[in-house]
């Protein structure tokens, strides 16, 4: 019985110690400049965006232009927060469950 305590302990331990080199790598990540930061927040580009959304350039200034997906110009470069793509995602891509769920009622 002591070896599983052990086990759980060291367990529990180690995944602690992975999520503070997470959180640590995560800080390095805005800290050296990899990524364009505001107020503490990561910005994302066209690029960033496109690749992320599978989607062209074009369709994103189609979101832009109706208003669908806020964005933030900065020195005439378009940027969008993680948290306004993170809405933008929720609120335009559900999940294929959702829609079974409606046609069924």
């Amino acid at each position: 019985m002591e070896n599983n305590d052990l086990r759980n302990w060291m367990k529990a331990w180690f995944e602690q110690f992975m999520g503070r080199f997470d959180r640590l790598d995560k800080f390095m990540d805005i800290m050296s400049g990899r990524h364009n930061v505001l107020n503490g927040e990561r910005l994302l580009d066209n690029q960033d965006l496109c690749q992320m959304l599978n989607v062209s350039k074009r369709t994103l200034q189609r979101y832009r232009s109706a208003g669908e997906l806020t964005y933030i110009t900065i020195h005439h470069k378009i940027f969008y927060t993680e948290k306004n793509v993170e809405k933008f995602i929720r609120d335009h891509f559900r999940d294929n469950t959702d829609e079974k769920t409606e046609e069924k009622e």
